[in-house]
């Protein structure tokens, strides 16, 4: 039986930068968590701890902080990741591939009685930002998204005509709350985009069709948001989904002699509904390697 030395890749993870750009008197934050690896000629690091082959994952870290000083800044967290991972494979000859993954914390300016601050700044909830670029001898890919989107309805919701067993106890309704914390992937079809703009349309697309549907099911309101986002954007060719559905439980109230007209409710932490599904286009081109390296997403 012999043995061999399969995929692999190595590199510093959750490297964090954070840019402030003091060109004006209005600073802009940059607020990013980077994760670099790389793949390449790695047979006798592995096999023979010989490292002439292994650029340190301290040099990774390095680049990162030195690339955004040359680079004068950050950019679009896609742009910045193309640009390292062509730094990496470009300059040295024993990498071949590289796998940039960004979250980005999105910073909002502090309002005040004169309008929004300078320099001080609020972080905006628990939305992040993220983006994974691949590189290798096959091509560059990017898939992007967001995690953490927490959105809520508290009507135009509903959910009935489900199959019963003998374990069954949910009951249908036709009014309920659907709340859900969104993660959303999508594959872009090449690599020459105005990234920050195609983000901001759709994340605005996704909060307006789950806004907009009336739901009779968590997946039927999924399959909208992306729907929206595809129509809108031939430059990206699917999207993916994974979103928890949020249970809230109407309360019995009669104990106390109280009714309890959808007003009152129960907001279950778990166990939880666990939707996950992809929308993409009939004619889409073959993903290639841009969705082995995206976490959770296979």
């Amino acid at each position: 039986m012999g043995i061999r030395l399969g995929e692999n890749q190595y590199g510093k993870a959750e490297v964090r930068l954070v840019h402030v750009r003091r060109d004006t008197d209005v600073h802009e934050i940059k607020d990013v968590n980077v994760t670099s690896q790389l793949r390449g000629d790695l047979e006798t690091v592995h096999t023979l701890g010989d490292n002439t082959t292994c650029l340190p994952t301290d040099t990774q870290k390095n680049t990162v902080y030195a690339k955004a000083r040359e680079w004068g800044g950050v950019g679009a967290i896609e742009d910045f990741a193309l640009r390292l991972a062509r730094h990496f494979v470009g300059e040295h000859d024993y990498v071949d591939g590289a796998r940039q993954e960004i979250h980005e914390y999105a910073w909002e300016r502090i309002t005040t009685p004169d309008g929004p601050h300078d320099h001080a700044f609020s972080r905006r909830g628990g939305e992040t930002r993220t983006t994974v670029v691949t590189k290798d001898d096959g091509g560059e890919w990017v898939v992007s998204g967001l995690e953490g989107l927490t959105v809520l309805k508290s009507t135009g919701s509903e959910f009935h005509g489900f199959p019963r067993t003998g374990y069954t106890t949910l009951q249908e309704t036709s009014d309920r709350i659907l709340a859900t914390d969104v993660t959303a992937r999508w594959r872009y079809i090449g690599v020459d985009h105005d990234f920050d703009a195609v983000y901001a349309s759709v994340r605005g697309l996704m909060l307006e069709a789950f806004a907009t549907t009336h739901s009779l099911a968590l997946q039927q309101s999924l399959y909208e948001m992306g729907r929206s986002v595809l129509e809108a954007h031939p430059e990206i060719a699917e999207i993916r989904f994974s979103m928890p559905n949020k249970h809230h439980f109407l309360v019995d109230l009669s104990p106390f002699g109280l009714d309890n007209p959808n007003e009152v409710f129960f907001a279950a932490d778990r166990p939880y509904g666990k939707i996950e599904a992809t929308v993409e286009r009939d004619d889409a081109p073959s993903p290639g390697n841009a969705w082995k390296s995206v976490p959770g997403f296979v």
